[in-house]
């Protein structure tokens, strides 16, 4: 049974866009003020002091971290799919 290969393009867009769409989430929270009661949650269920403070929303930070995240993440899933369709074709 031989593995099936990947369009690695689209790989990069899925993973690109998932972590895309995390940081705007992530960034929609610190600009309606969610982010540090979410922190502080997450961090105490797992019994841990909150060790962090979030910084107020700045739009440009915003820009910067949902932009880089995508093309990392874009990056990565290109990378992947690359992988998987080499090792596919050593069989």
């Amino acid at each position: 049974m031989g593995m099936n290969t990947l369009n690695a393009h689209k790989c990069g867009l899925i993973l690109g866009s998932f972590l895309g769409l995390w940081h705007l989430t992530w960034s929609l929270l610190v600009l309606l003020k969610l982010a540090q009661p979410f922190l502080n949650f997450i961090f105490s269920v797992h019994m841990i002091a909150p060790p962090y403070t979030v910084l107020p929303f700045n739009i440009g930070r915003a820009a910067m971290l949902i932009i880089v995240t995508a093309l990392l993440g874009y990056l990565f899933g290109l990378v992947l799919g690359t992988i998987w369709n080499k090792v596919a074709k050593m069989k």
